[in-house]
């Protein structure tokens, strides 16, 4: 069986990480597995890019400021949420490409920012050949956001749309949600990162006539797993003596990511307890984020290599995710694999993996209290969580067993 992986990146990116994964675990488990991408980062030899001559690099790179100078005349000239948003009217047709052509099982996850268009997805359709299409946010079955925010408007008809600005019935979303009722009578299979995803797409009327499974990202537990916290610490020479609080993101003043709500939680822990310090890595913009704080912060900026990331995850006490909202809730799975318990807020992806009180905590949804209650549950629990933490990452996220599923599924299909 040959799987073809169509994602926009190829690292960069949870979605890009996730398919990535899942292209190795497949090939691990007999599969034929390429992934086909607009911009590839590595010198992996199953990762093949269509920018290939420096024509093809231009042309995408003008797909993609084309897409984005739309969106941006449509909701008058904000940049706040330039990229909240994508309307696919630029891409390229791969139909025709040797991958495709070759593959029994044609399967979709993140291809958005000019690597397919809406035009380009009905002629892979046109092709005959299954597809499966893994949902990694919600723009599979809205008009154009990544998430809704708690507009429902997707269940019926796009329109006005708040992150547009708009005010209009026949705004830039009512048009491309009208392009999109192909998807209703596409007969792609949909694949849901998370329960809650599945119950997005069930509501619709794009998707929820279409077949929805529920298949969790992958991860890699030889990468991801326990190890000394005294030897990670001195690894990356953090202090041995205190607790530490960790969050990790791309970027981690990202609002989606809800610093706002960890920076009260902190500031709860550390009236109660001084010997705690809270770790970031990723990416800081705003450079007033950290302002006003009275608790101790570590740096660490952006990390690539992911056994590093994995170092942090096993020195650390916690791991915490304060998101708005989390589709999967892919750091979570990574530090519970390092027996590092989470806590996050009970309201979207990450229910599905934490159990709560059992292998770490959720809090109640944007309580910065609760988030700060369970901090120091999890100080207190913390052998225990550690275990129980890494016993259900290894019965339900490890490669076999993801892979496994998805193989399932293409098999029927």
């Amino acid at each position: 069986m040959k799987v073809l992986l169509l994602n926009t990146f190829e690292c960069k990116g949870g979605a890009a990480i996730a398919a990535n994964r899942l292209m190795k675990a497949l090939i691990n488990t007999g599969i034929e597995a390429k992934t086909l991408v607009l911009n590839k980062q590595t010198d992996d030899e199953n990762v093949i890019s269509i920018q290939s001559s420096f024509l093809k690099r231009q042309f995408a790179r003008l797909n993609f400021l084309w897409e984005r100078f739309v969106i941006f005349l449509h909701n008058h000239f904000n940049r706040s949420d330039l990229f909240k948003v994508s309307i696919a009217n630029t891409g390229t047709d791969i139909s025709s490409h040797s991958l495709v052509k070759e593959a029994d099982i044609i399967h979709l996850h993140w291809i958005n920012q000019g690597f397919l268009s809406l035009k380009d997805i009905k002629s892979l359709i046109k092709t005959g050949k299954p597809i499966v299409w893994t949902m990694h946010d919600m723009w599979p079955c809205t008009g154009i956001c990544h998430h809704s925010w708690g507009c429902e408007k997707f269940t019926n008809e796009c329109c006005g749309c708040p992150l547009l600005r708009s005010q209009k019935h026949r705004d830039l979303s009512w048009r491309i949600f009208k392009a999109k009722k192909f998807m209703a009578q596409s007969g792609i299979h949909i694949v849901a990162v998370s329960s809650w995803l599945k119950n997005m797409a069930l509501q619709s009327a794009l998707t929820k006539n279409l077949k929805i499974s529920v298949i969790p990202n992958v991860i890699d537990i030889q990468i991801f797993h326990p190890s000394s916290q005294t030897n990670a610490r001195k690894n990356l020479s953090l202090p041995l003596d205190k607790k530490i609080v960790l969050m990790g993101a791309p970027r981690i003043d990202d609002p989606v990511k809800g610093f706002v709500f960890l920076k009260d939680a902190m500031q709860i822990v550390y009236n109660k307890r001084r010997d705690v310090v809270l770790v970031l890595f990723g990416n800081i913009k705003q450079q007033d984020l950290l302002a006003n704080i009275s608790f101790p912060v570590i740096q660490m900026g952006f990390i690539k290599d992911t056994s590093t990331i994995a170092q942090l995850y096993a020195a650390a006490d916690v791991n915490i995710v304060p998101s708005y909202y989390e589709t999967f809730g892919q750091t979570i799975t990574e530090s519970m694999a390092c027996g590092c318990p989470s806590v996050t807020f009970n309201n979207s992806g990450q229910t599905d993996i934490i159990d709560h009180q059992m292998n770490g905590y959720l809090a109640k949804y944007q309580d910065s209290e609760d988030l700060a209650k369970g901090i120091l549950w999890c100080f207190d629990h913390y052998n225990i969580l550690s275990a129980e933490a890494r016993k259900k990452i290894e019965s339900t996220y490890n490669e076999t067993i993801v892979a496994k599923q998805y193989i399932e599924l293409y098999k029927r299909l």
